[in-house]
């Protein structure tokens, strides 16, 4: 069950004219005969090329983004080249543009990692026991660890971000990042937003993190656990590793979170760890501990509320014709219902 790219969604379209005329001083790509779209994903568009020499992946901002931060086609470049030589799960970069004449925006190059993605748009296909599963999750959990165990001083990954003070900038940011986008009123995440003001905990030891870390951002060796690839690094940084524990706990659907949640993982299918467990089993693989993890987990909830807005929003707008995007106002709610109703029970 390969990732399988699509027709190009009108619209979204690469003026391949143009493309090659650029690709034509880099031999190991030189012309692109074909294009096609992998359909799955909210947020910058991933394409396939097709070319006489191999199959490579183009990754750009969505049409009509105007959050330069949030789809920083030569900031994920720079991660992926301090990233592979110290941790292999990546794609190989190519090739960053940042000139918009070439194909509308900058954009960059990178190989095709081949293997099986897990989204929830394939659970028909999906096979796996209660047993398979739970390896899965482990694996996923176990390869977290991994990644927040690297030494950001000795790989140079400490200069992708400043650690200091990085759950407040966080706070702010996505607050006003929700203002921006904002196209309803909805109380709930008013209120998250001013919990998350008044609940800050400390940072604490900086490690390397992915912020976007889920089923769907990894490529799984056929069938088994073996992870080969870990993508899309846009959010990717140096900070607080429970933020980022937080941000796949957001994800981390539960068969009992309702129907609306499973739009962003399998984590419910039977055999899969639970939250908590999550939880436990980081702690023991990394020698953790953490406290305020009510906070961690509301913020990840409202961070995705904020992410699922701005997509709402360039729908609304008229910038995209993808009818996924204009249903994502009843993600957006329900995302604020469960963070207000887990900080009311005070429960993960």
């Amino acid at each position: 069950m390969p990732d399988q790219p699509l027709e190009v969604r009108k619209g979204e379209e690469l003026d391949l004219v143009r493309l090659n005329r650029y690709l034509s001083g880099f031999p190991e790509i030189r012309e692109a005969r074909d294009q096609m779209q992998f359909p799955g994903g909210y947020s910058n568009l991933t394409y396939l090329l097709k070319t006489r020499t191999g199959e490579f992946i183009l990754r750009r901002p969505p049409v009509g983004a105007a959050i330069k931060s949030a789809h920083d086609m030569g900031r994920e470049f720079r991660v992926l080249s301090l990233l592979r030589p110290h941790y292999p799960k990546v794609p190989r970069p190519i090739l960053f543009c940042d000139d918009p004449e070439v194909i509308g925006a900058p954009f960059y190059i990178m190989e095709r990692l081949t293997g099986v993605i897990l989204r929830p748009s394939s659970l028909k296909e999906l096979k796996y026991s209660p047993a398979e599963m739970r390896a899965l999750s482990e694996a996923l959990v176990d390869n977290l660890v991994a990644l927040h165990s690297l030494n950001i001083s000795s790989t140079n990954l400490s200069q992708l971000g400043k650690p200091e003070g990085y759950i407040s900038r966080q706070v702010e940011g996505w607050t006003k990042r929700y203002r921006a986008a904002q196209t309803d009123s909805i109380k709930d995440l008013d209120e998250l937003s001013s919990w998350l003001v008044a609940h800050q905990p400390r940072d604490g030891t900086p490690a390397f993190i992915h912020n976007d870390y889920k089923y769907d951002n990894i490529v799984f060796r056929d069938m088994s656990p073996e992870i080969v690839g870990v993508l899309d690094w846009e959010m990717a940084t140096v900070g607080d590793p429970w933020m980022d524990v937080g941000a796949s706990l957001a994800y981390w659907c539960e068969a009992g979170d309702g129907e609306l949640s499973r739009v962003f993982n399998i984590s419910w299918l039977p055999g899969n760890l639970t939250r908590r467990q999550v939880i436990e089993r980081y702690m023991e693989k990394s020698n953790r501990s953490a406290e305020n993890l009510l906070f961690y987990y509301v913020f990840g909830l409202f961070k995705n509320a904020v992410i699922a807005q701005q997509i709402y929003a360039r729908w609304k707008l008229g910038h995209s014709k993808d009818s996924r995007f204009g249903e994502l106002i009843h993600v957006i709610r329900d995302l604020g219902r469960r963070g207000h109703e887990t900080i009311e029970h005070d429960r993960i």
